[in-house]
């Protein structure tokens, strides 16, 4: 019988909260709004009749869900610098000796080599791959405005110059969209994986805003 002794500790403020889940949200509406303009339907009771406009509709709800996604991550961006310690950047980044070692212990922990002692905010793996995420995003955010306002000078001009042709930046937008599918299932698995093996309401504190920490390491009977 394992023993555990926790200390509830506040982690995650409520701008925080809100903005993990608008940004999840709004991942889920453009995968699946994207995937259906990528490859529409057009045998299905969708099309009804000549004033259904179904792709229309899909695409006004992507762009809808692209301007709510920006907004979540400049929220985000302005948390890196402007949250509490846990939801700044320099907390999870491997950018000196404390995350660097976190860095790899937390790889190691995932491979079950070594397991290491959970911190209160992400571990540096962690916020190495929000740091990639964020950065894929706005790749993801100025491919989309490039392909939404074809008739834009200043938007063809951006787009050319890092994508080339519209198509190119289709290319680009779809192909990274399987990242964030990708990303998705991983960080589910890995919150879930979290709270069996340490018990640290990992999945709870995206709605609380708490984790629990051990002050004693477990015994067993």
């Amino acid at each position: 019988m394992r023993r555990y002794e926790f200390t509830k500790y506040r982690a995650f403020g409520p701008l925080y909260r809100i903005t993990h889940w608008i940004f999840a949200g709004s991942c889920l509406v453009l995968i699946f709004t994207g995937y259906y303009i990528y490859n529409p339907w057009f045998t299905t009771m969708l099309e009804t009749g000549t004033d259904d406009f179904t792709v229309a509709n899909i695409r006004f709800l992507h762009f809808a869900a692209g301007y709510i996604f920006l907004g979540a991550v400049t929220v985000r961006v302005y948390l890196w610098f402007f949250g509490n310690k846990q939801e700044r950047i320099t907390d999870a980044l491997p950018i000196n000796k404390r995350n660097l070692k976190n860095f790899w212990g937390a790889i190691l922990n995932y491979l079950y080599i070594k397991f290491h002692v959970p911190r209160l905010g992400h571990n540096a793996l962690a916020g190495t791959t929000y740091l990639v995420t964020f950065l894929l995003s706005m790749v993801m955010i100025v491919s989309g405005f490039y392909l939404m306002f074809p008739e834009s000078a200043s938007w063809q001009h951006w787009g050319l110059a890092f994508f080339g042709g519209q198509q190119n930046a289709r290319m680009v937008h779809f192909i990274i969209m399987f990242y964030f599918i990708f990303f998705a299932m991983v960080h589910i698995y890995i919150a879930i994986w979290n709270d069996v093996m340490f018990g640290e309401g990992l999945v709870s504190a995206i709605i609380s805003g708490s984790k629990f920490l051990h002050i004693k390491r477990p015994e067993v009977d």
